[in-house]
């Protein structure tokens, strides 16, 4: 359950619940997440992407340098502490840092295939003010090419998101696109930017902030400031050309695949890491929290984490607000029944030979389950009502003695009776 939901608490059983900011993920509920996951992950498995997972807590100083100091996530929301042996550890805020470290320490680089192309699922965790589409404990599906410095690169995982959420259903969301420049463009703009910053009316830690790093100023979403920052200086203005025509290829690309995005001057996302392309995708039925995943190139991150130079791009999609945009949106996902035949025993030979059976459908690829815990047969057909079941399976003892089974279809009320040596091979015909 979501924690913006409320329960009844005299309903509670046990003592314990879960921590303010997380939920569990229960039947049926979950099954629209797991639809999610792999939805997000289809293209990307189809797109040469290798699957990866990495700890769920890592070195504090690979967020701090990778992320970066002056971050929000780094400063305010990271999960961080100390073990027993004295190793300072932090709960992943993101997946980016983590994975390029995975792959360094793998010395997948070096294999030759280049970029290294990965993909991941998992939870992460942010010590935030718990709202609806923002919680402490997230999920996403993230994907990483590394190795590759090449706008087809960054266009191919902007139209790999894209496709992902198209196939889900999702059609009210936006792609906000924009170039942070390099190394040779952005200490132009940041200087410039920082002049103009500092003639603001604003508070002594965005003011620190200025010193640090101006450009998470012009992620600040308080209206006050943003009302302040409408005459700032636009990073694509102070662009060079490199970098300029690179964004430019980019935008072709995406063009030609059909893509809609939206220029923002000023996107820059909310981690250090970013260079040149940087990308969001928003739902504006989202309310406050509209962005429900994004991304961008980060070619500078493998040294700053002590690796060599390899300049990579990627992204991560929230499950959570890629849900919450479905039911936006309205969106019901066809979701697979998780039980195709209910098997009901009537009496002590019934259990053993239907249980066989339960255990030959599973082994043929059908769904099947089993009334468990000796239930008569009015309890035991509510139980095959509420698993959703297209069959049920009743047998007792005359069955039995006939050598059948009674076949009775959910949908249709209809019943007969079936050989039980053709159990299978019917319903693998009847469930095609």
């Amino acid at each position: 359950m979501l924690p913006d939901e409320e329960c009844d608490e005299s309903s509670t059983v046990s003592t314990f619940q879960a921590p303010k900011g997380t939920y569990d993920l229960l039947p049926p509920n979950s099954a629209t997440y797991l639809a999610v996951r792999d939805a997000i992950s289809a293209p990307l498995k189809n797109s040469g992407y290798g699957y990866v997972e990495t700890p769920g807590f890592e070195n504090v100083e690979l967020f701090a340098r990778g992320v970066g100091e002056s971050t929000d996530i780094v400063t305010k929301e990271m999960y961080a502490f100390e073990t027993k042996g004295g190793d300072k550890l932090a709960l992943r805020p993101e997946g980016t840092a983590s994975v390029l470290r995975a792959a360094l320490e793998a010395n997948l680089h070096k294999a030759g295939n280049l970029p290294v192309k990965l993909w991941y699922s998992g939870s992460y965790y942010r010590y935030e003010r718990p709202q609806k589409g923002r919680y402490r404990h997230f999920s996403q599906v993230g994907a990483e090419a590394i190795g590759a410095e090449d706008p087809a690169l960054d266009a191919e995982l902007i139209i790999l998101a894209d496709q992902a959420y198209r196939s889900l259903g999702l059609r009210n969301f936006r792609i906000l696109l924009n170039s942070l420049g390099d190394k040779e463009c952005r200490p132009v703009y940041r200087a410039t930017l920082q002049e103009f910053l500092r003639g603001l009316d604003l508070d002594e830690e965005t003011r620190r902030r200025i010193e640090i790093n101006p450009l998470r100023v012009l992620d600040d979403k308080r209206a006050e400031v943003q009302k302040q920052l409408a005459d700032a200086p636009q990073i694509p203005d102070s662009l060079c050309d490199t970098c300029r025509a690179y964004h430019k290829e980019v935008r072709e690309l995406l063009d030609a695949a059909g893509v809609v995005y939206e220029d923002d001057a000023k996107l820059v996302r909310g981690l250090d890491y970013y260079t040149r392309t940087t990308f969001e995708f928003v739902h504006d039925g989202l309310g406050a929290q509209s962005a429900v995943g994004g991304g961008g190139r980060y070619d500078g991150l493998s040294e700053m984490i002590g690796g060599p130079a390899l300049p990579s791009v990627g992204w991560a999609l929230g499950v959570d607000r890629t849900v919450l945009a479905l039911e936006a949106e309205g969106v019901d996902l066809e979701l697979p029944s998780t039980t195709s035949v209910f098997a009901v025993p009537l009496g002590e030979e019934a259990r053993r030979v239907l249980f066989g059976k339960v255990t030959e459908l599973r082994k043929a690829g059908i769904a099947a389950d089993f009334s468990f815990g000796g239930k008569g047969l009015k309890g035991a057909m509510k139980n095959a009502n509420r698993s959703g079941a297209r069959f049920t399976l009743v047998a007792g003892e005359r069955d039995l003695a006939e050598g059948v089974v009674q076949l009775k279809d959910m949908e249709s009320g209809e019943q007969g009776p079936v050989a039980l040596d053709a159990v299978v091979e019917t319903l693998k015909s009847k469930l095609g």
